[in-house]
């Protein structure tokens, strides 16, 4: 997920975006931890896309 489609969403968007990712996260530890992740890229992807989506939360709250 660019910058640029994230800064392009909605507030409440933004919030149903955070909260899928945040299942996905859990779901790529769980995979993790029982030994059958397949794509492990994907776990540091997330975790940047989570911060990228809650950085921009906070500039939009700022403004």
């Amino acid at each position: 997920m660019k910058i640029a489609d994230v800064r392009a969403l909605t507030a409440d968007q933004l919030q149903d975006n955070l909260l899928q990712l945040k299942k996905e996260q859990f779901n790529l530890r769980f995979q993790a931890a029982t030994g059958q992740m397949e794509k492990t890229h994907r776990v540091d992807q997330v975790r940047k896309d989570i911060a990228r989506v809650k950085t921009v939360m906070r500039q939009k709250a700022q403004a």
